[in-house]
């Protein structure tokens, strides 16, 4: 599987990734406005994926790329989707405003 020198440093990386993905959980609960919580899911998605990536890599498992694509693609909607709903309430608050 791992050389000697690849196992601490893909023990790292994980750790570090996996607490960029709690920090990034954080912000998209706590975070002030709905585009912050959009780029903080979107992010979770992205680390998500590099997770999958490293771990493809360090388990010689290319099935798992296919798993990375397909997440990717997925996450790629979602913030489709979120980002039109944001782009909705933002308009219908600017009437809002403007009749009020």
């Amino acid at each position: 599987m791992l050389t000697t020198i690849q196992q601490p440093f893909f023990i790292v990386v994980f750790i570090l990734l996996g607490s960029c993905m709690i920090a990034c959980l954080i912000a998209a609960i706590r975070g002030p406005e709905l585009g912050d919580r959009i780029v903080a899911a979107n992010m979770i998605g992205t680390l998500t994926i590099a997770a999958i990536c490293l771990l493809s890599y360090a388990l010689k498992e290319s099935w798992l790329l296919d798993v990375a694509l397909i997440y990717t693609m997925i996450s790629f909607l979602a913030v489709v989707v979120l980002t039109r709903i944001f782009i909705r309430r933002y308009k219908s608050r600017a009437k809002e405003q403007e009749k009020g």
